[in-house]
C-alpha cells in the first residue's frame, strides 16, 4: 500500500473515534423485555446538555458537569463550558474516559469565593480507544476545586480524563458491532462498540473502524479482510448523494483502495464484514461496494444485499432440524409435545448421566457419566459416540468434568476436567476414536479459581466460563500447528449479585446466565460486560440449576419443572411456559451445542 494513502486512512479513522471519545450503548433487544437490575438505574435520563445555569450553586454546577461531560463533539465543548479558562486549556479529556454510577458530591470546604468537593462513585467500566468497553468494577474518587469567576461558579481543578454518570451515557451511546471473519471463513463475528454522533456520520464511523481492526483481545483469533484497504473519498449513498448517508433508504457507496489482487473469496468475506456491520447498525442498503472505482465483484454492480452473503449471517438458526432433547433419570430422551422418548442407543438406555450435550448437526454425543467407582477412583468421565449408537468411546476421567460443550466444526468436545485444565475430545470421523488434548489455559489459571461452567459460542471464537461464581469471556485462538489457547479472560458480570449457576450463549454478544437469586434469577450480559438485564421472572422457582439458549428461545431447568422463554413473544407477554413434553418431570434441558 502506499504510505501516504495509509497514513490518510490512519487519520481518517483517528478522527472518526476522537468523534466518538468513548463508545455509547445498546440496550438488548426490544423482545427480551429487560429490566434494569444491579447498578443500572432504570430511570430514563435525557441526552439534552444545558449551558450552565446562571447563579448555580457549586455543588450543582459540579452535578451538570458531569452530565455534559457525556456529550463528546469538539473535544467536549459541552463540558467545557463549566470550567475556568485556565483548566479547560490544561483539561486533557482523552486521557481516560470512567463510567460510573452512584455518584456522590460531598462537600470539603467551601468559602465565598472558593468550593471543594470529593465526588464519589461506583466504578461500572471504561471506554477506552476505538469505542472499546471495558467492564470493571472499583471505587471512584476524585477532588474538584471551584472558584468564582465572573461571579459564577466554575471549575478550576479537577484530573485529566472523562467521567460519565452511568444512566445518562446508557442514554447517550449507542452499541453497534464491527464484524470480522472467523478463521474457517463460515461466519462473521461481531466486535462491539460504542459510538454517539449525528446518524449521518455513522456508516463512516463503522467503515472507518472496520478499517482499523478488532480490539486487541480479539485480534489473534479473527480475520479482518480490510486490513490493508483504505477509504477512497467519502460514504455516500448508493448515487452518490452526500446528504442522509445511511439514513433511511437510498443504500451506501463506500469505493475500496488496495484491495488489488484479492481473491473472489476474499472479497466475498470483505463484503460480508460491511454488508453485516452496516446491515445489524440499521443502516440500508443496497451496499455498493466498490474497488478503485469498479464493482468490487462483477456480479454485484448495483450493490450487495444481505440475501447475498446470507450464509455468513451471525445471527442465523441451525439447518438441521434436530430438536429439543432433555437429561432425563440419567439419559438422553428427546421431547415432543405428547411427552418424551428415550433416544435410541447407548445414551437413551443409560441412568448415569450427569450432564449432556448434541453437537451442532445433532449426529454426535458428549456426556459426563458418574462411575460409581470407590471414593478413591475418578467419580466421572468424559464419553463420546453417535447419536443412536450402541457404544460410546471413553475419553477423559476426573473427580469432576463440567457440562461439556462441541466446537462449530463439530469434530471436538471441550470440557474442563478437576476444575482447572481445559481438554478437547476430539473423534476421527471413520473409526470412532477419541483423543484428548489439553487446550492451553495459562490465563484463566491467572484469574484463579474452580471453573465450574464453560460454553463456547457458535462460531468459536469466544468461551463463557463461570469461575468461582464469576461470568468472564476468553477469546479461543487457534495456533497454526492446529493447537487452542484460551486467552484474555474478562469478567463480565460485575453486580450479578449472587454466584452464576449455568450460562449459555443466546445469541453471538449476548450470554444468558441463572445466578442465586430469588428475585431475578435468570438475566442476560452483553459479551463485553456493558449491560446486564433481567429476563422475565414469572413461573419460575429458584434455583434455576441449569440454562440453554438459542437465537429464539431460552429454556431453564428450576426447582420444579423445565420451562421456555419464547424470543418473539411480545415484549409485554413474555413469561416462562413449562415445555409441555416434560410437565411435573425433573429433567435438564438439551439443546445442540
Amino acid at each position: 500500500m502506499n504510505p501516504t494513502a495509509r497514513i490518510r486512512a490512519a487519520l481518517t479513522v483517528v478522527m472518526c473515534v476522537v468523534a466518538l471519545v468513548v463508545s455509547g450503548c445498546a440496550t438488548l433487544p426490544d423482545s427480551s423485555s429487560p429490566q434494569a437490575i444491579g447498578t443500572i438505574d432504570p430511570t430514563p435520563a435525557t441526552t439534552e446538555v444545558a449551558t450552565p445555569v446562571p447563579g448555580r450553586e457549586p455543588d450543582l454546577l459540579l452535578r451538570d458537569f458531569l452530565q455534559a461531560s457525556t456529550e463528546p463533539t469538539n473535544r467536549h465543548v459541552a463540558a467545557r463550558q463549566f470550567l475556568t479558562p485556565e483548566m479547560s486549556a490544561r483539561w486533557d479529556d482523552a486521557a481516560s474516559a470512567t463510567i460510573v454510577d452512584k455518584v456522590d458530591v460531598l462537600a470539603e470546604s467551601r468559602n465565598s469565593d472558593r468550593a471543594t468537593y470529593v465526588v464519589r462513585a461506583n466504578i461500572v467500566g471504561y471506554l477506552e480507544q476505538g469505542g472499546v468497553y471495558r467492564a470493571a468494577d472499583g471505587d471512584f474518587e476524585a477532588k474538584f476545586t471551584l472558584v468564582r469567576n465572573g461571579g459564577e461558579w466554575r471549575i478550576e481543578a479537577m484530573p485529566n480524563g472523562v467521567i460519565m454518570d452511568r444512566p445518562r451515557f446508557l442514554n447517550s451511546y449507542e452499541r453497534r458491532s464491527l464484524y470480522f471473519v472467523e478463521p474457517s471463513g463460515e461466519t462473521v463475528v461481531p466486535d462491539p462498540r460504542w459510538i454517539t454522533g449525528n446518524p449521518e456520520q455513522t456508516a463512516a464511523q463503522l467503515i472507518g473502524l472496520l478499517v482499523e481492526g478488532p480490539k486487541a483481545s480479539l485480534a489473534s483469533a479473527v480475520r479482518n479482510l480490510l486490513e490493508d484497504v483504505t477509504v477512497v473519498g467519502a460514504v455516500t449513498k448508493a448515487d452518490g448523494r452526500t446528504g442522509q448517508v445511511g439514513v433511511g433508504l437510498g443504500g451506501i457507496r463506500v469505493d475500496f483502495q488496495g484491495v488489488g489482487s484479492m481473491s473472489k473469496g476474499d472479497r466475498e468475506l470483505l463484503a460480508a464484514q460491511v454488508v453485516w456491520t452496516l446491515a445489524n447498525a440499521d443502516i440500508s442498503g443496497p451496499y455498493v461496494l466498490l474497488a478503485d472505482h469498479q464493482p468490487l465483484d462483477e456480479r454485484f454492480p448495483n450493490g450487495w444485499t444481505t440475501a447475498d452473503v446470507a450464509s455468513m449471517n451471525p445471527l442465523a438458526t441451525s439447518s438441521a432440524t434436530i430438536g429439543l432433547h432433555a437429561l432425563l433419570r440419567g439419559g438422553l430422551v428427546g421431547v415432543a409435545e405428547t411427552g418424551v422418548t428415550p433416544v435410541p442407543g447407548f445414551f437413551g438406555a443409560a441412568d448415569n448421566l450427569q450432564s449432556i450435550a448434541l453437537s451442532r448437526d445433532g449426529e454426535l454425543v458428549a456426556a459426563v457419566a458418574e462411575t460409581g467407582g470407590v471414593a478413591s477412583e475418578p467419580a466421572a468421565q468424559l464419553i463420546v459416540g453417535a447419536y443412536g449408537a450402541d457404544v460410546a468411546e471413553p475419553a477423559v476421567d476426573g473427580q469432576s468434568i463440567t457440562r461439556p460443550t462441541w466446537s462449530p466444526d463439530n469434530t471436538s468436545v471441550w470440557a474442563v476436567v478437576n476444575g482447572m485444565a481445559v481438554v478437547r475430545a476430539v473423534r476421527e470421523p471413520g473409526t470412532g476414536r477419541v483423543t484428548v488434548v489439553g487446550v492451553e489455559a495459562g490465563a484463566l489459571r491467572v484469574v484463579g479459581g474452580r471453573i465450574t461452567e464453560l460454553r463456547l459460542s457458535r462460531d468459536g471464537v469466544r468461551a463463557a466460563l463461570i469461575i468461582d461464581g464469576r461470568v468472564y469471556v476468553a477469546t479461543v485462538v487457534q495456533t497454526p500447528n492446529g493447537e487452542f489457547s484460551l486467552t484474555s479472560p474478562r469478567e463480565i458480570g460485575f453486580g450479578l449479585g449472587g454466584p452464576a449457576l449455568s450460562l449459555d450463549w443466546s445469541s453471538p454478544d449476548t450470554v444468558v446466565v441463572s445466578r442465586a437469586a430469588s428475585d431475578m434469577p435468570v438475566v442476560q450480559i452483553a459479551v463485553d460486560g456493558s449491560r446486564m438485564d433481567a429476563l422475565p421472572s414469572r413461573n419460575l422457582t429458584p434455583p434455576v440449576i441449569a440454562v440453554e439458549a438459542s437465537t429464539t428461545a431460552e429454556f431453564v431447568a428450576d426447582s420444579r419443572a423445565v420451562f421456555q422463554l419464547n424470543n418473539r413473544d411480545p415484549a409485554d407477554d413474555r413469561y416462562w411456559r413449562e415445555v409441555p413434553g416434560l410437565a411435573g418431570l425433573t429433567a435438564i434441558p438439551v439443546l445442540p451445542g
